[in-house]
């Protein structure tokens, strides 16, 4: 998959896990692509170790799938570690 692409497929995954978690979820779009482009890679790094394979083709829902579930972890995380700053 080439770049643009994988930038494409972390905006779109970041975009639908945000819609998928409840609550509001800070950052912009920026945000959203950083994220959605770590889960998309941590998407594909646990798809590789548990089932053997990671990101193939743009247009594979195996590919959005491992995506978009590394987006809703990363996603988590973040809004874990942004609401515990926010506390202090």
């Amino acid at each position: 998959m080439g770049f643009i692409a994988f930038l494409i497929l972390g905006l779109i995954a970041g975009a639908i896990a945000k819609a998928i978690l409840p609550g509001r979820q800070g950052g912009g779009w920026i945000i959203t692509l950083v994220l959605g482009v770590v889960g998309a890679l941590l998407g594909g790094w646990i798809g590789g170790m548990i089932f053997g394979s990671g990101l193939q083709e743009f247009f594979s829902l195996q590919t959005w799938l491992l995506a978009i579930g590394g987006a809703l972890i990363v996603l988590l995380v973040y809004g874990m570690i942004t609401k515990r700053g926010a506390r202090s």
